[in-house]
């Protein structure tokens, strides 16, 4: 049956994450590679283009794009949310936040 779950899956894959979460920490903090990583756009090989649907931009999508710019070497990522009439958007620089 397509989409079925074994008992033994979930139990499995949250034993998987928690010792990649015990080995390597918060955020990309220790150097190793633990997958890949598809950008939503990456334009020219250099700009990350982050893609959103939500009612507002936090935090949280802030710090993932600053992990994708450590993992991937890259300098700038811009974060867009098209959830409403008015795009919004943040671009995120080196690590930090620059100004719009």
């Amino acid at each position: 049956m397509k989409g079925a779950i074994g008992v033994d899956l979930p139990e499995q894959v949250s034993a998987a994450i928690f010792e990649v979460s015990n080995t390597l920490g918060p955020g990309f903090l220790k150097g190793r590679t633990v997958g890949e990583y598809f950008a939503d756009i990456l334009v020219e090989d250099a700009l990350v283009v982050e893609l959103k649907c939500v009612d507002r931009l936090t935090t949280e999508h802030t710090a993932q794009c600053l992990n994708y710019l450590r993992a991937s070497g890259r300098t700038v990522c811009l974060l867009v949310n098209f959830q409403k009439a008015e795009v919004a958007w943040k671009r995120i620089v080196n690590g930090f936040d620059a100004p719009d």
